[in-house]
């Protein structure tokens, strides 16, 4: 903590992607003592209330983000299911078998066992009416707040049991026709009220370069009016290049936590036009987001060659700018979203 600028600095840093109530326990004190604003993410059915409790509680430096992670929407059941086993079985066992198959025969007995395993510490499934229901009170709640974290995700395996300390793994997946068709629905509810996105993805550049070529085309004006944020992207500077090109809506943001493992975010941070770009901290602990968020901004800082500021100077000329100051800039770009076609 030792090398933070002051005050004046941090209060204009934005960590756009966090999950402070992924944590066990949130204190007062540390929310107190934060810093920047952040961008508190939800992902599942039951840490939604806690990011809206966080954002009632700390309206000034919290922006609640609702929305559910790729790695949920297997609990989610496209109509009102028949039964849990039956969601479940139709989803995975079935889909999955079919995957490692050439032929349409039953799952081998391995399969089932491991189904039959794993369906007791999965939830009953919930409808995909009532998480839009549900996702639509909370934004309408907030005026400020997004959508997400949501997402596509092709390595993500189903675990036994999320929340425990050595998450075993099975080898059942989400298919992604299924991740694709939440992650629709709740595009099409975030440009209906017109809400900015925090977007993953993993191991999907071509299904995301898909869906955002099939939202424009489906939402015409509409979609151009909210922006994008491909959070912890990791596209090839490439990719990200004729991102930019077809998508003025959308922007990209890195964190130390999951980019830094690889040396291509820095030529990505060079690849990216200096007014998309964006810093997070993609933390669960609120007490270290300042810290991720800052490491992030000085990576920044190096490889645009910008100055970084020790103090803050309300007047001063653009060119004389530091990285936190057009960092910010950016900010306040997405947030407004676009007006334009």
């Amino acid at each position: 903590m030792a090398d933070l600028p002051p005050q004046s600095v941090l209060k204009h840093v934005v960590d756009v992607h966090c999950h402070p109530t992924d944590a066990p326990f949130i204190s007062a004190d540390s929310v107190h003592r934060l810093q920047i604003t952040i961008c508190a993410m939800s992902s599942k059915q039951s840490d939604q209330h806690l990011v809206r409790d966080l954002a009632l509680a700390n309206p000034s430096n919290v922006i609640p983000c609702f929305g559910y992670h790729p790695w949920f929407t297997h609990h989610i059941s496209l109509r009102a299911p028949s039964s849990k086993d039956n969601h479940y079985r139709n989803l995975l066992l079935q889909t999955n078998s079919k995957l490692s198959s050439e032929d349409s025969r039953p799952p081998h007995a391995e399969h089932i066992a491991a189904f039959e395993s794993l369906l007791p510490s999965l939830p009953d499934p919930t409808p995909l009416a009532d998480i839009l229901s549900e996702l639509r009170r909370n934004l309408e709640a907030f005026p400020a707040a997004m959508l997400g974290e949501v997402g596509l995700d092709r390595s993500f395996r189903v675990p036994v049991d999320y929340d425990a300390e050595q998450r075993r793994l099975t080898s059942f997946v989400v298919p992604s026709d299924h991740q694709l068709a939440v992650l629709e629905a709740q595009l099409d509810l975030a440009v209906e009220l017109g809400r900015n996105v925090s977007m993953h993805s993993v191991k999907s550049q071509l299904a995301t370069l898909e869906l955002l070529a099939k939202m424009k085309a489906k939402h015409k004006k509409k979609w151009n009016r909210i922006n994008i944020d491909l959070h912890s992207c990791g596209v090839s500077p490439e990719t990200w290049r004729d991102i930019e090109k077809k998508h003025s809506n959308v922007f990209l943001s890195l964190s130390t936590v999951i980019n830094s493992r690889s040396p291509n975010h820095r030529a990505l941070i060079a690849a990216c036009s200096p007014n998309r770009l964006l810093v997070e901290s993609d933390f669960n602990d609120i007490n270290h987001c300042t810290e991720r968020t800052w490491d992030m901004i000085k990576t920044v800082a190096d490889v645009r060659g910008w100055p970084l500021e020790s103090d803050w100077v309300d007047d001063l000329e653009e060119k004389d700018w530091g990285t936190v100051r057009r960092l910010e800039r950016n900010w306040f770009a997405f947030k407004a979203g676009k007006l334009e076609s």
